[in-house]
């Protein structure tokens, strides 16, 4: 009898139990997808309207005068050149050095590793501040480059512990080791089986420099002084700036058009900046839990 009323009892539990689940599910998605139509919608309705508080959900007003003020506007051009320049050459160094620092880590024949590794996991608590960074920085004749931008953060000390257990759960050693007992050497295994079995966590470590290259601002309002190496954050930056300045001194006209421009470029962008991440997101998904969970579980 006591089994028949727990086998009576569990399906409707769980049935229940879904339900709060979906309910808290489905408040999660809109809390996060609202933000985002907002600015869909604010990009396409007219900048007034915005202002005024009238656009909630959908488009009012339809305007596309921001998206043609960008396509006419040079300095936003330039600064997506500079950033897809940053972030393609950026990842590029990125991955290279992660992976020559990752792989070795991994081998259980590297003497001192655990060592190597206490100290390299330190300098995700310790740093040596801003000052003491921008002076390396500029004692490099890197400041005003895009190298500025590049080298500083060519390794990513969580990115590298990721990858490094990656390497020590997905790769089997006595795989390794029968490849040097065939004669491999340590630079062709790594090319013509580490790296080929290697793919998921590839493509993670690709998302998760790309996004971080691409919504970096800090390093460049610290580095760049110059306008045309301008990255399009710090661009963005600027213009969210114009717009606050320009809400100071409502009551004149040229302000107005100002603001109203300033507001309407401003969703514009946000939208256009965020596309290349939008499109190379699902290209790399199916990677990317899994990357994530090797790292935070194994870790």
């Amino acid at each position: 009898m006591a089994k028949e009323a727990v086998a009576a009892k569990g399906p409707s539990d769980e049935r229940w139990f879904d339900v709060i689940v979906y309910l808290i599910a489905a408040m999660i998605i809109m809390l996060v997808l609202y933000p985002l139509l907002f600015v869909v919608s604010a990009s396409f309705s007219d900048p007034a309207r915005v202002l005024s508080g009238e656009v909630w959900l959908l488009p009012k007003g339809a305007n596309l005068e921001a998206y043609n003020n960008i396509l006419h506007n040079e300095q936003i051009w330039i600064g997506y050149r500079n950033s897809i320049l940053y972030t393609v050459v950026g990842t590029l160094i990125n991955i290279m050095m992660t992976l020559l620092a990752a792989y070795p880590l991994s081998r259980p024949d590297l003497p001192g590793r655990k060592g190597l590794m206490l100290i390299i996991t330190l300098t995700m608590f310790f740093s040596g501040g801003l000052i003491p960074s921008y002076l390396l920085v500029k004692s490099l004749g890197m400041v005003d480059t895009m190298w500025a931008l590049i080298i500083p953060g060519a390794i990513s000390t969580y990115n590298l512990i990721v990858m490094r257990t990656y390497f020590q759960s997905s790769i089997p050693w006595e795989l390794q080791e029968a490849a040097h007992i065939d004669g491999c050497s340590n630079w062709r295994l790594l090319i013509s089986i580490i790296l080929p079995l290697s793919k998921p966590i590839l493509a993670v470590m690709v998302l998760f420099y790309a996004v971080g290259h691409w919504n970096a601002f800090f390093n460049a309002l610290i580095y760049i002084r110059s306008e045309r190496l301008y990255p399009l954050q710090l661009i963005l930056r600027e213009i969210l700036m114009i717009s606050q300045s320009a809400g100071v001194d409502g009551g004149n006209v040229g302000m107005e058009e100002k603001i109203l421009l300033s507001e309407s470029i401003k969703y514009a962008v946000i939208i256009v900046s965020s596309l290349p991440v939008l499109i190379m997101y699902p290209f790399v998904q199916r990677h990317f839990v899994k990357g994530v969970m090797i790292g935070s579980i194994k870790g």
